[in-house]
């Protein structure tokens, strides 16, 4: 059940925590299987393709278990302010790295949406149906 912190009225506190939950998810789920599919389909091609942007290795590896960790943690509500910040770096580093000359449109757009999401979560903290919320006393929940 939703507690209400805010004087405001328990419906707009309610439609908040949704819209974070459903940020949350998406959020989590679009990670994971990014990070998912950079170890399917050999991790190795991942790191080719760092290694061609002069990227080292290691920062391949870190990508793919943050992407696939992070997004497990994020669709669980689990440390979501420090994925977020992880999700964020990731992010920006994509966006000024990967798909820079790309342009906005069909190049950088999603990292851009990626990126405010991720500052959303850091701002906002689990929302509603979060494992932090359980590890948490319950005067923090939803802070």
């Amino acid at each position: 059940k939703l507690k209400n912190k805010s004087k405001k009225g328990g419906k707009e506190m309610k439609s908040y925590q949704l819209g974070t939950f459903l940020l949350r998810l998406m959020l989590g789920l679009t990670f994971f299987i990014h990070g998912l599919g950079k170890f399917q389909s050999g991790i190795d091609n991942t790191v080719g393709f760092f290694h061609s942007m002069g990227i080292p290795a290691f920062f391949a590896y870190a990508v793919a278990v943050i992407e696939f960790v992070g997004g497990a943690a994020m669709i669980l509500g689990f440390q979501t302010r420090l994925i977020g910040v992880l999700f964020a770096i990731v992010m920006i580093g994509a966006i000024f790295t990967a798909k820079s000359g790309a342009g906005f449109t069909g190049g950088y757009e999603l990292e851009i949406a990626l990126f405010v999401v991720s500052l959303h979560m850091i701002l906002a903290g689990s929302g509603a149906y979060a494992l932090d919320n359980r590890l948490q006393k319950p005067e923090e929940h939803y802070s």
